[in-house]
């Protein structure tokens, strides 16, 4: 039997994390505390979705500060492999590094998932949005990694 996290739910208070980002600085998500934030969890840097999310996430990011959203992505990547993805593709929010996956745990962003007809175990690509008080305000579990970014603007009006 695998352990699946539990999944979280509205009104959830967002588990704390500080990891570091792709310079290898700490980044918590009391930091922001005070603003509303967009946490979402891929499964690997470079690979064809997870950059097209990125890029799509980097893309609409005028528009999400705008409306008073941070985004910070979070994989089980090395800070070196992250500085490599963001280089590549100019992403200009922080990319976060969990390789023991315990925040993707703690988020209900690892566990069993289907692919390709297939039952693995891995990251499931997650979405959140964190309100000011840092509770839950969006969740969403197994999002496609293309047309997400699109989908969530229009549910939050952005």
């Amino acid at each position: 039997m695998t352990e699946n996290s539990s999944r979280l739910a509205p009104g959830d208070t967002a588990p704390e994390f500080t990891l570091p980002d792709a310079d290898g600085n700490e980044v918590s998500l009391s930091d922001y505390r005070g603003r509303k934030v967009i946490v979402y969890f891929y499964p690997a840097a470079s690979t064809p979705g997870c950059t097209k999310q990125a890029c799509d996430f980097r893309d609409s990011l005028a528009d999400l500060n705008g409306a008073g959203l941070a985004v910070v992505g979070i994989s089980p990547d090395k800070p070196a492999k992250l500085a490599k993805f963001r280089d590549a593709e100019q992403l200009t929010f922080p990319l976060l590094s969990d390789p023991d996956r315990a925040t993707l745990a703690a988020w209900g962003a690892f566990g069993e998932k289907k692919m390709y007809g297939k039952t693995v175990t891995g990251v499931i690509r997650s979405t959140f949005v964190v309100d000011e008080d840092g509770r839950i305000e969006v969740a969403q579990y197994n999002v496609r990694a293309t047309g997400h970014v699109a989908k969530l603007r229009r549910d939050l009006s952005v």
